[in-house]
């Protein structure tokens, strides 16, 4: 049996110390304040992040790996951990050029077996179709079935976020000084939610009581009729809210007895702000 080694890159928000031991290699995001890069999960997280952000007072831009990056990690795969074939999960193509990037590394290798796979999602949408195959290779699987079990996964992976503000999508210019000031009086929590491989606003509700229980009602309307396998609660730089919001959770849903805890991540939550707590969950069917 050809053994496979699965890629992907920090958007998938995934810790390092849950992918290391399971042998996922992850190529970071960059984060870059002037002429400073910095790799997301490596050399900054999400409460260094923003502690940065509000001490410098403006917010950093992010850019996809680079082909190189991502041919370093196949190497890797190919040479230190002796694979025969390389998977690789990228954040959606819609919002970002790392699937590009890590196709064109591909190329670059071609007389290697190298599957790039658009997830076409992010965040925990993409981490959990990472895990899916990395659990199928585990149990014998072959590469097709791990990217079959992967989409499938895909398909019923949802993700749902409640903004605490919206300062830092005023600060990156995505809504006017004056939305955002008239937000901030009025209480507004944007919901979020993947769309058409975006990480987009669904709905403004007042409040964050009420954010949360709309995010709740929202899990609960995807999990009708069907169980919860598994479960992420995520935050930038809220530790604590987080803490609550899975409380919430857990009290109004069937959740599965274990529920991971991750921070976002910095090459999404530059563009959330901190705040941000957010689940991600996968139904059986």
């Amino acid at each position: 049996m050809p053994k496979v080694a699965v890629v992907t890159d920090s958007d998938c928000s995934l810790m390092l110390a849950l992918t290391d031991p399971l042998g996922i290699r992850q190529v970071p995001i960059t984060v870059q304040f002037g002429e400073e890069i910095l790799r997301s999960g490596i050399d900054i997280n999400d409460v260094e992040l923003f502690q940065r952000v509000d001490r410098e007072g403006k917010l950093p831009t992010t850019a996809a790996p680079s082909p190189g990056d991502f041919l370093a990690a196949y190497k890797a795969a190919f040479e230190e951990d002796k694979a025969d074939e390389v998977l690789c999960f990228c954040v959606s193509s819609a919002i970002s050029a790392t699937y590009n990037a890590a196709k064109v590394a591909s190329e670059e290798m071609s007389d290697k077996k190298i599957t790039v796979i658009d997830t076409e999602t992010l965040s925990m949408g993409q981490g959990y179709m990472t895990l899916a195959a990395s659990e199928t290779l585990k149990i014998g699987g072959t590469s097709d079935d791990a990217v079959k079990a992967a989409k499938d996964v895909g398909t019923r992976a949802h993700l749902y976020g409640a903004l605490a503000t919206l300062k830092y999508l005023s600060m990156s210019g995505r809504v006017s000084h004056l939305a955002a000031g008239m937000a901030g009086i009025l209480n507004i929590k944007p919901i979020l939610s993947v769309q058409n491989g975006k990480l987009d606003m669904l709905e403004k509700v007042r409040t964050r009581k009420k954010a949360w229980e709309r995010v709740v009602e929202l899990c609960r309307q995807d999990a009708q009729g069907k169980k919860i396998v598994k479960m992420a609660v995520l935050d930038v730089n809220a530790k604590h809210d987080a803490d609550e919001f899975e409380a919430l959770l857990r009290a109004n849903l069937d959740c599965p007895s274990e529920i991971l805890r991750s921070e976002l991540s910095a090459g999404l939550s530059v563009h959330t702000g901190a705040g941000l707590v957010a689940v991600g969950f996968v139904t059986d069917k």
